[in-house]
């Protein structure tokens, strides 16, 4: 067994683990195995040799999944702000690829893909700016930072090695999606909040996977 392979396997033990987690108040080992389903991807990408902005990415997510575990104001900006840097880095990851064209987004059908995450932008922004309160600031600036990532994985062929990278993005998107809907939409007792936490980590953890896969 290579020696990217253990950590690989320990992070995805610990994303199973976490869904029988999801739903459980705050705690040292909610925390832990959350966190660690992610950085754990992290150091399996930097022993397997990949690009470092994929490492440094998945461990300012992991960096945010710690923050988002926690209960309070500063940790939830924590988080938000530890997930743009991370999307941040893909961006780079994906725009600084050899095969990456930007003016592909220009072309069918990558076009309509591109407009529908503009529209999905839209949409978020005049859902979530009446409801956001205090965090409306924070809550709207990282909406063009993910459908960013969104974008630069467009630039990018769906072929070959790079065949999950798209789908990767997308299910990104729609986890966060569902996590801004959870936190800022839906009333504390709507029943859709049993379902919820499980969407949203099976979707992001899905998501890293899927990046870690196609650069690692």
């Amino acid at each position: 067994m290579a020696l990217e392979h253990i950590p690989l396997i320990a992070a995805a033990l610990c994303a199973l683990f976490y869904l029988w987690q999801t739903g459980q108040a705050p705690s040292v080992v909610r925390s832990t195995v959350k966190t660690a389903a992610v950085a754990l991807l992290a150091l399996a990408a930097g022993l397997s040799g990949a690009p470092l902005l994929l490492v440094l990415a998945l461990a300012a997510c992991a960096v945010g999944d710690f923050c988002l575990s926690r209960d309070g104001e500063r940790f939830f900006m924590a988080g938000v702000g530890a997930f743009a840097l991370g999307h941040l880095g893909y961006i780079v990851l994906f725009l600084t690829h050899p095969d990456s064209a930007p003016m592909r987004l220009l072309q069918m059908p990558y076009l309509m893909l591109a407009l529908a995450l503009v529209g999905v932008g839209i949409a978020m922004s005049y859902v979530l700016a009446p409801r956001a309160g205090a965090l409306k600031g924070p809550v709207l600036a990282y909406i063009p930072i993910i459908l960013g990532m969104g974008l630069a994985a467009l630039s990018l062929p769906g072929q070959g090695a790079l065949i999950w990278l798209m789908p990767a993005a997308l299910v990104f998107i729609l986890s966060d999606l569902v996590l801004a809907t959870e936190i800022f939409v839906l009333a504390a007792s709507h029943s859709a909040r049993r379902y919820t936490p499980f969407v949203v980590w099976v979707t992001y953890w899905s998501a890293q996977f899927g990046f870690f896969t196609t650069f690692a």
